[in-house]
């Protein structure tokens, strides 16, 4: 039912409903957030590619396709990419390393989507080791494919196929 709603709150937004836009984000932010934190690792880094993700989905209402996906897993891979994209930004301005002593997801209040965070993990740790550590680089460390196939020392096609399979099984373990 979910994704229902959601998609009808999209198509309103591509006609430039405010109103829908707004519940929308009331919907959706604290998925996307949470998602942004745990692989930025810094609070206003996340905020940043939160705003930015929903400035672009703003603009970009009209382009969502029903057959790639529920509308919220749309919006999570813009909010990734725009994550990425500032992962990027600032390894190459020689920002200061991520360490684990900064806020991350694991830190966040108890929220009303804090059970879906509670369920990622309890479907990550369903997942074979390597298959667990390949999507973690993938996604929320945001490596290349063959970055992560060097840090785990696996073959490309292997380590594309793992990831892959173990999306499937996480995305069925889900819901989505």
């Amino acid at each position: 039912m979910e994704h229902e709603q959601h998609l009808v709150l999209l198509a309103k937004t591509a006609a430039g409903d405010q109103q829908a836009f707004a519940s929308l984000y009331g919907a959706t932010s604290a998925q996307l957030y949470a998602i942004s934190l745990k692989m930025l690792r810094k609070k206003e880094w996340a905020e940043d590619a939160v705003q930015d993700a929903y400035v672009k989905i703003w603009h970009n209402a009209d382009q969502y396709q029903t057959g790639k996906g529920t509308v919220l897993t749309w919006m999570i891979s813009i909010a990734r990419y725009r994550a990425l994209d500032l992962l990027r930004y600032y390894k190459i301005r020689n920002e200061q390393e991520l360490d684990d002593t900064t806020q991350t997801a694991d830190n966040i209040p108890a929220t009303p989507n804090s059970q879906d965070k509670k369920q990622l993990d309890i479907c990550l740790e369903q997942l074979e080791s390597q298959q667990k550590q390949a999507i973690h680089l993938a996604f929320f460390k945001g490596l290349s494919h063959q970055e992560v196939t060097e840090h785990i020392d696996a073959p490309l096609g292997s380590t594309k196929s793992m990831i892959r399979r173990g999306m499937q099984l996480l995305k069925r373990c889900l819901g989505i």
